[in-house]
């Protein structure tokens, strides 16, 4: 084969491995972008299975800290509201069920300045629903009971109080290993 034939095969066959390079490249950008859309898509992740909260996934100890306002019981409208805190070992059975096996609470009555350590506090149920809120309700004399967010597969709950109505009080309880 001569010198100008070679030369001539030589830039078709380039030309053609290049644009079969681009059409690749092009075709491999196109299906990422389509497979990141169809990713986000709220019907994916409506139906993606891990997704979905229960009572499943609280299951294991918790570190829960929290800090608000207090004010004594049966105190009268216009009583000043004084601060709160509390550190708190949680132990949820993954099947509704929850013990305090260890509490810290500080001035947890209103303004009298007390710190409580009960060897441990009241057992309770908790409730995940589907879309990661819920509830925690300890059986206690006081019927503290919680709004919960659950998330990161469970590793954290967002918890505010709402019984009784004498604290403005939240936290965060973390699963610990």
């Amino acid at each position: 084969m001569n010198n100008a034939l070679k030369a001539r095969f030589h830039d078709h066959s380039t030309a053609r491995s290049t644009s079969r390079g681009k059409s690749l490249r092009t075709l491999l950008a196109s299906s990422s972008a389509l497979l990141a859309l169809a990713l986000c898509s709220p019907a994916f992740a409506h139906n993606a299975p891990w997704k979905k909260c229960g009572n499943h996934q609280l299951n294991g100890r918790y570190v829960f800290t929290a800090s608000g306002f207090t004010r004594a019981p049966a105190a009268p409208p216009g009583s000043p509201w004084v601060p709160k805190a509390i550190l708190e070992v949680l132990q949820f059975n993954g099947n509704g069920g929850v013990l305090t096996p260890a509490i810290t609470a500080a001035n947890p009555f209103g303004d009298l300045g007390s710190i409580m350590q009960p060897p441990s506090g009241a057992a309770g149920e908790y409730t995940v629903n589907a879309d990661c809120t819920g509830s925690v309700r300890f059986l206690d004399a006081s019927g503290v009971a919680f709004t919960i967010y659950v998330e990161s597969f469970g590793d954290t709950i967002r918890m505010i109080q709402t019984n009784p109505s004498n604290n403005v009080f939240e936290g965060t309880a973390r699963r610990v290993r």
